[in-house]
């Protein structure tokens, strides 16, 4: 009988041969192609030394490595959990080197108790996906009982539904993301994608040939600028997995760990009381001219360091995360520079997306307004913007975190209560001298009450401007102010301590809703 050193020395030779994952010419091949292999990734993530594996020696089908015509290290996923920034965190990290990163009957056996984990422990769930989708084996044959199997699969995907909100859930792109691996980020909170290597799809581009008749590379298909900037299913695009992993690292530095402890408070030696003299200029004189947003929510940030969520999909409005007085914060802002801020359909879900987020995981919210409102005409209302805008609003009324206002410029019609306007419960609502708040701006209401004189007039263009000039002084900030519908109107340079006090104050908020089932969102 071999003894004990004897038996801890074969112990060691397996797990070392496991951790060689595909063997060094696949892993060489996964190098060629600009991507690091999962071990590598699983390096760059975690705090140094700081990971527990879980099921390295597991195998394909359960099998010995000396019964497997070909080695199926860990089953081709890496599980276990590790420390980012000294907090527990659980990743999945799929290993295109075995069986292309394929979702094996064993593999997910290891994710599925790793999920358990996450739940149990309350710690963030974080997916590295890499992989060709479910394993499907063509030198198995026809095997009636596997294909009789798929009937007791999708566990994954409702237990992701459970996780929910209870815990951050991050499905980092670094490579394909076929079949069953494209619903992991469907279901995620953030979703970061690799420029150029990374995509995701229901179905690759032989499959789409095959069903559908259509030629499509995997790039066109589901590449990161479909994603980031067509469909709205992913966050962000990065240029390497060096900065994809680096992301997903400041992500989670924004939010606790799960969703009833408070989002972790950093040390701040941005004085919070920090005056720009810059803001004095941000908004043009001109109403009809456009401003970035995002100049000043660095201002406004800690350091000037904003994390922008989406930035690429639905530009006419701006989210992301930052830090004021180094307590976390969700921006939602308005951007004049696409569509003149005008709220659309992607932009409502955008928003509503992210609304949700926040408001899950206790992260207060900051609303920068200079809404013109909704969009008008056929095209969105065949879209579904009412659909959509109710996405909005409802998440926004719903919301119980710290809310706080800022009318920038302008907050006109559904645009301002959506944005958080007096109704929507803000814990405090500002403006900055010039600003707006009405039913519309001054040109619209004129060309409706005084469509018949404008029809009569000589010169219509004229006489237009003119009633708007007189009607403007009527949806003045100071009359708003003096009717007691905000509750200050500010020098702009004193934004960020307004926003920092506000924020401070408002750390303990509790609000009670009545009881319900569930609640019957708009989709």
């Amino acid at each position: 009988m071999p003894t004990m050193r004897e038996r801890v020395a074969e112990l060691e030779r397996r797990k070392a041969a496991a951790r060689e994952m595909g063997g060094p010419e696949r892993v060489e091949r996964q190098h060629a192609r600009g991507k690091w292999d999962a071990r590598q990734r699983l390096g760059r993530l975690f705090d140094a030394g700081s990971f527990d594996e879980i099921g390295v020696l597991a195998a394909h089908r359960g099998e010995l490595p000396e019964e497997q015509g070909r080695p199926s290290p860990a089953d081709g996923v890496i599980c276990g959990v590790g420390r980012i920034d000294g907090r527990p965190v659980a990743a999945a990290i799929y290993d295109f080197t075995v069986f292309g990163g394929t979702i094996g009957e064993v593999g997910e056996r290891k994710v599925a108790r790793l999920r358990d984990i996450a739940l149990k422990s309350r710690i963030p769930m974080v997916w590295l996906i890499d992989s060709a989708g479910a394993r499907i084996e063509a030198s198995a044959g026809i095997d009636g009982r596997r294909i009789a199997s798929f009937a007791d699969t999708g566990y994954l995907f409702r237990e992701q539904v459970v996780l929910s909100g209870v815990v951050p859930q991050v499905a980092a792109m670094m490579g394909p993301g076929a079949a069953g691996t494209a619903y992991i980020p469907a279901l995620a909170d953030f979703v970061p994608m690799v420029q150029g290597t990374s995509s995701i799809a229901i179905g690759g581009p032989y499959l789409v040939e095959s069903t559908v008749g259509e030629k499509i590379g995997e790039e066109e298909l589901g590449g990161s600028k479909v994603h980031t900037a067509v469909s709205g299913v992913a966050d962000l695009e990065v240029s390497d997995d060096e900065a994809c992993l680096q992301a997903v690292r400041d992500y989670l530095s924004f939010f606790p760990s799960h969703c009833e402890e408070a989002p972790p408070l950093r040390p701040c030696a941005d004085p919070i009381d920090r005056r720009d003299e810059a803001l004095l200029d941000l908004v043009p004189e001109s109403p009809r001219r456009a401003f970035d947003m995002r100049k000043l929510v660095r201002v406004l940030a800690d350091d000037g360091r904003f994390f922008e969520i989406k930035a690429a999909w639905a530009k006419n409005l701006v989210t992301g995360l930052a830090r004021v007085g180094g307590r976390p914060v969700g921006v939602v802002a308005s951007n004049s520079m696409y569509y003149g801020g005008a709220l659309d359909v992607n932009a409502s879900d955008k928003a509503a997306r992210f609304v949700n987020l926040c408001d899950a995981f206790r992260i207060p919210l900051l609303f920068l307004q200079d809404v013109p409102g909704f969009m008008v005409g056929s095209k969105v209302e065949q879209q579904g913007i009412i659909r959509h805008g109710a996405k909005m609003m409802y998440a926004v009324a719903s919301a119980t975190v710290p809310k706080i206002t800022v009318v920038v410029r302008k907050g006109y019609g559904a645009g301002y209560y959506v944005m958080c306007g007096r109704a929507f419960e803000p814990d405090l609502i500002v403006a900055w001298p010039g600003a707006e708040i009405s039913v519309m701006g001054p040109e619209g209401m004129v060309a409706i009450a005084g469509r018949k004189m404008l029809e009569a007039a000589e010169d219509p263009a004229a006489l237009k401007a003119e009633l708007a000039v007189g009607l403007r002084q009527h949806i003045d900030i100071y009359r708003v102010q003096a009717m007691g519908l905000v509750d200050d109107v500010i020098d702009p340079r004193d934004t960020r301590a307004v926003i920092a006090r506000a924020l401070e104050r408002t750390a303990n908020k509790r609000v009670e809703r009545p009881y319900r089932r569930r609640e019957i969102a708009p989709v």
